[in-house]
């Protein structure tokens, strides 16, 4: 017997742990919030922010900005081949993070969410995401020299689809 060690039961077996000296488990409750919000479409055709970004403007890879221009140049090819990136709308400096399919992997064929062979010197990108409760794509090109180029959101009706029968179902659980 460990009689040094105040966590071992000393009448029975020596093994046993001494359930007196924890709390009893508290009970644990979990709140799941809806990922989108109701009638996604209309907030994003009235909402000032979605309005404002869903019209082509100008649009920056932000990644590395202290580095140089090579420097900066392969980390974005790089970031593009792995399946995500982060640019910014220069109007509003509003910055988002891109992830979509990398542009090597077979199941890209069919939706060509990374394609560089539509212009050369450009990628052109596309990429789902869910922004204030709202399903969204974002959808532009970027100049792989400039590392600038056009971008805008607009509402994804599929994606939207698919998170309001998620929500919907979720809710008759409760």
């Amino acid at each position: 017997m460990n009689y040094g060690n105040p966590m071992h039961h000393h009448m029975g077996d020596p093994g046993m742990m001494h359930y007196a000296m924890y709390e009893k488990p508290k009970q644990k409750f979990f709140f799941r919030v809806p990922r989108v919000v109701p009638d996604q479409k209309s907030k994003f055709e009235s909402d000032e922010l979605f309005r404002r970004l869903s019209r082509e403007s100008e649009v920056r890879y932000t990644g590395c900005r202290e580095r140089g221009k090579e420097e900066r140049q392969s980390k974005f090819q790089r970031e593009l081949h792995e399946g995500r990136t982060e640019v910014s709308f220069i109007t509003n400096g509003m910055s988002i993070q891109l992830a979509f399919t990398p542009p090597t992997q077979e199941y890209n064929k069919k939706d060509k969410q990374c394609d560089f062979d539509r212009e050369p010197g450009k990628v052109h990108i596309k990429s789902s995401l869910i922004m204030n409760g709202v399903c969204v794509r974002w959808r532009g090109w970027i100049d792989l020299e400039r590392l600038d180029g056009i971008g805008c959101l607009e509402y994804d009706e599929e994606l939207g689809a698919k998170e309001e029968a998620r929500r919907d179902s979720y809710m008759k659980m409760r």
